[in-house]
């Protein structure tokens, strides 16, 4: 039976979540695997790991504990439990993503003059509301749902599509800010549309690039803001330590450098992901998919958070690299994605 197993394990099949199709794989078949500081890989899946669903999970996580000792012991810990599955067709899309630091007011100054919002209490889950254009026309204009205050559209746009952030007030106070809710419109991509109007090639779109071209044009610009319907609304975190990251989609903090946003229709929150980026920066390492995004859809797609301002903006601005993704499930999990014989 098992050398059944081992020969079905390289066979293409269906996936359970979004009919992706899928392979078994064994761990010698991944570039760089054993140079991986896999105990850093395991304290940040031990961090959410109560938070997994299914019976396979729970076991799992109870015996992890004796695997914090070393890398050694981490690293056989993974390969004594878990397989790692290809989900989808390589190349995966790797992007990055990270917790802006900006300057702000408690109240509008002259300078600082443009809102993000808490989420309105008539908002319904999944509901379709207000769209952008609506809301920047000032359909919540003076109804106490403001925040805070920035000095720049633009950053107040992308912190919307960091979901998390950062802003330091005059007197030196930090406020932080998470993702609350949506308006429930699609996020549609203002890079995709630069490239569709023939400004930008689809290799030269980063953030930074965006951010450029905006500030140079600043109504052709603030209408192109528009173009992405979405809208996010933030809540405060007051109780979040200043060494810790933003929350993620499984309400614990996110790691830099070990926390994955995925697709969830395709990879478990929570579950172990093997991440081969390649690019100017290549990466082989270890994450966990610990958060999600509304751009983030597929399964080999990828978001890499990489850190808190503005040196990890612009190290996460300009990643758009392929590779592959290969998320770890639990053995009895990952062999009954294999079809019957």
């Amino acid at each position: 039976m098992g050398a059944l197993l081992r020969a079905l394990a390289f066979c293409a099949m269906t996936a359970a979540g979004g009919g992706a199709s899928a392979q078994v794989l064994e761990f010698d078949s991944l570039d760089g695997w054993a140079a991986d500081d896999h105990r850093a890989a395991l304290s940040v899946f031990r961090a959410t790991c109560p938070h997994l669903t299914g019976p396979e999970w729970q076991p799992l996580c109870r015996l992890s504990e004796d695997a914090m000792h070393s890398s050694a012991a981490a690293r056989s810990f993974f390969e004594l439990f878990f397989k790692p599955v290809q989900v989808g067709a390589a190349p995966a899309l790797f992007t990055g993503y990270y917790e802006p630091e900006l300057p702000g007011s408690p109240h509008p100054t002259p300078r600082f003059a443009f809102p993000i919002y808490a989420k309105p209490p008539e908002l319904a889950p999944g509901a379709v509301w207000r769209s952008r254009a609506e809301i920047e026309a000032g359909a919540l204009r003076g109804r106490g749902l403001e925040l805070a205050w920035l000095d720049d559209p633009v950053e107040a746009f992308f912190l919307q599509v960091q979901g998390s952030g950062r802003i330091r007030m005059p007197d030196g106070r930090v406020m932080r800010v998470g993702y609350a809710a949506k308006n429930g419109h699609p996020y549609r991509s203002i890079g995709q549309e630069l490239v569709r109007r023939g400004t930008h090639r689809i290799e030269d779109v980063s953030a930074q690039s965006i951010r450029d071209w905006v500030r140079r044009n600043p109504a052709e610009g603030a209408a192109l803001l528009l173009h992405n319907p979405s809208y996010v609304f933030f809540r405060k975190l007051t109780d979040l330590p200043p060494d810790q990251g933003p929350i993620g989609a499984m309400g614990r903090p996110v790691t830099p450098m070990r926390t994955l946003a995925v697709d969830p229709a395709f990879t478990p929150l929570g579950a172990p992901v093997w991440v081969e980026k390649d690019g100017a920066a290549p990466l082989r390492r270890l994450f966990v998919a610990q958060d999600t995004g509304g751009a983030i859809k597929g399964a080999q797609r990828a978001d890499i958070f990489y850190g808190t301002g503005a040196a990890a903006g612009d190290r996460a601005g300009t990643v758009k690299d392929g590779g592959r993704m290969l998320v770890l499930l639990p053995i009895d999990r990952a062999f009954a994605m294999l079809p019957e014989n």
